[in-house]
């Protein structure tokens, strides 16, 4: 064989195997689910060597909520989706049927099952940090105002804290999972997934796929399979109307029971007032039917811009 041909079949070689494939963390806050399930998939067909650590029950809203010092004992009650029983470990690899040694469950909060794939299963199996933390794909939107609780968002942030690249996904509520773990919007997420992992693939030349300190929030329409798409910012608008009631039975539209006390409590349900869709803001892309990116800093702290006016205003009091 000439040495031109030697070369172009060493390439070829190179070409098929999965040179850009990464070490992957796929966590979420609603514990096993078609979404996570599928994404998982997707991903192993492309090469990539991936580890799903999720919370054992449903978690959404708990934000960065942690257990701290709390040694977790053996598994109470079943997790969600039989993804472990009774009487399990409080984590470990799940032990439903069919998943494979890839799967893992937590008995705790979103953050916490995320930081177990992290500083144990990634550990153990690849000796460091994963290449990127997924979190999701959420079962419901995480656009606007709502990312403050959601846990979704919070593994990401807690992922972009230890310097990891970290992006939160979230699908429409039509994505949840039936008894088998299978959802056709759930393949649909999970392959519009991998057009931007592609793509920040192609885009970092093998460095690391998002620049440290930074994250991204994605926000799937509930038809995403031809969705469009958009940058966008984190809006304002809240999807889900919130407030703590004096008595949430009532709330609820239950009558009240005679000689029992009020049971306060926080109300939820769903807005009335819809998203503008004449902005930039995520709210406005997902409510035309488009893929909202939106790009994350890390944590709370202000721009540049914002904080030296505040700083104007102090100047009396701090250095």
């Amino acid at each position: 064989m000439s040495f031109r041909l030697a070369l172009l079949a060493s390439a070829a070689l190179i070409s098929a195997s999965p040179a850009s494939a990464r070490n992957i963390v796929i966590g979420n806050d609603d514990g096993l689910t078609a979404n996570v399930k599928a994404l998982y998939e997707a991903l192993k067909a492309e090469g990539h060597d991936v580890i799903v650590a999720v919370p054992c029950s449903q978690q959404s809203g708990m934000g960065g909520a942690l257990k701290i010092l709390k040694p977790l004992g053996p598994l109470a009650a079943d997790c969600v989706n039989g993804a472990a029983k009774a009487g399990d470990p409080g984590a470990g690899p799940m032990t439903r049927a069919g998943l494979g040694k890839d799967f893992y469950y937590v008995d705790g909060t979103p953050v916490m099952a995320m930081l177990y794939g992290v500083d144990v299963v990634a550990n153990e199996r690849w000796g460091r940090a994963p290449d990127l933390v997924l979190s999701g794909p959420n079962i419901g939107q995480n656009s606007g105002a709502i990312v403050v609780s959601s846990g979704t968002v919070s593994v990401a942030q807690y992922a972009m804290m230890r310097g990891i690249p970290a992006i939160a996904l979230s699908a429409g509520e039509n994505s949840a999972s039936d008894a088998g773990l299978v959802n056709p919007v759930s393949t649909q997420v999970a392959k519009r997934s991998l057009e931007l992992i592609d793509q920040l693939e192609k885009a970092s030349l093998g460095r690391a796929l998002l620049p440290a300190g930074t994250g991204l929030n994605v926000n799937f329409p509930d038809t995403p399979e031809k969705a469009v798409w958009k940058h966008a910012r984190i809006g304002t608008y809240m999807k889900y109307d919130l407030k703590f009631v004096a008595d949430l039975s009532v709330a609820m539209g239950q009558a009240p029971v005679a000689g029992q006390p009020p049971l306060p409590g926080l109300f939820a349900c769903i807005s009335d007032q819809p998203p503008r869709t004449d902005e930039d803001r995520d709210e406005a892309a997902v409510a035309v039917e488009n893929i909202a990116v939106s790009v994350m800093q890390l944590a709370y702290d202000a721009p540049a811009s914002q904080a030296t006016g505040i700083r104007h205003m102090l100047r009396a009091l701090a250095k």
